[in-house]
């Protein structure tokens, strides 16, 4: 009898952590970041809910994607970092032609730092972004910093510091062969804090959807503390696929005591800030002058 006691002590304080450390990533977590990462209460936070008719059309550029056609500069790692898995050229630091980004509103290349996902207990959410009220199952943030800062740190202070481009994941029935490289060593980084090298690289085109040419961008912040507003999205309204059978080894992933599922943050007011939409770009109607001015970015009406 008392063992069967302590076993039900034990399994309530267990689902106490449980729920705790989800909350952390969910709901009434996120809204005391602030207490340890001020900016996490700033007014231009990320993500945000974006709908196609409010947004401000502009005659943009293309993003333009340098080298993502190529395979990524290996060895690549892979890392669970308790609140995502985050994967990185190792040796990206000493590659003499990294990937990059320019165009659409961004004043300089970007160089390609890593990328990461977030996705959802259920199929029903886990992006963070939802874009004309559609939420999808994963989003995945590829992270850019502005290539004359000399890293992420020092990009973090700057309002023009990083670019993260924003992909969305749809369910389909089939597995998508290209996210097998990854999804396939996702069962090495199962707990937090492990890490491993992949088996083989891959091209950052083969993640992304065929379909890059609409986007929306937007002045924001990281989506995790420090929550720092360094951030220009572009986010691809397009989703690529992915399996539930793929989707289901990122919701295995543990976080401490709890699945890492879940992982995205709750969306944040838009406030003053616009979003612009591409319609297509010619030279006649550019602004090439806009995104130089910060204030571009925002309303005078709240």
């Amino acid at each position: 009898m008392l063992s069967n006691i302590t076993l039900a002590i034990k399994c309530l304080v267990l689902t106490i952590i449980l729920f705790c450390n989800l909350q952390t990533l969910l709901g009434n977590g996120q809204k005391t970041w602030h207490e340890r990462h001020e900016m996490c209460a700033g007014e231009y936070q990320s993500p945000i809910k974006i709908i196609g008719h409010h947004a401000v059309p502009l005659s943009l550029r293309a993003v333009e994607m340098v080298g993502y056609h190529d395979p990524l500069p290996g060895p690549l790692l892979l890392i669970n970092n308790g609140h995502s898995v985050k994967l990185r050229p190792a040796d990206l630091d000493q590659v003499v032609s990294p990937p990059a980004v320019y165009g659409a509103l961004l004043t300089d290349h970007y160089i390609l730092d890593s990328f990461h996902f977030h996705w959802g207990l259920r199929n029903y959410r886990g992006s963070e972004h939802r874009v004309n009220g559609i939420r999808y199952p994963m989003e995945m943030h590829v992270i850019h910093r502005k290539q004359s800062y000399g890293s992420i740190n020092e990009a973090l202070e700057y309002n023009d510091g990083l670019a993260v481009l924003a992909f969305f994941f749809q369910l389909r029935e089939k597995d998508n062969q290209k996210l097998n490289p990854l999804v396939k060593q996702l069962r090495d980084v199962t707990e937090e804090g492990q890490s491993v090298q992949l088996d083989t690289t891959f091209t950052m085109s083969s993640l992304l959807p065929r379909d890059l040419d609409i986007y929306y961008t937007y002045k924001g912040s990281l989506t995790t503390p420090p929550c720092n507003e360094a951030v220009t999205w572009i986010v691809f309204p397009e989703p690529n696929y992915i399996s539930i059978r793929q989707l289901k080894r990122f919701r295995r992933l543990s976080a401490g005591e709890s699945k890492m599922a879940d992982n995205y943050r709750i969306l944040q007011e838009l406030g003053n800030r616009l979003v612009f939409v591409r319609r297509m770009y010619s030279e006649k109607t550019a602004n090439r002058t806009v995104a130089e001015n910060h204030q571009f970015w925002y309303s005078d009406v709240a």
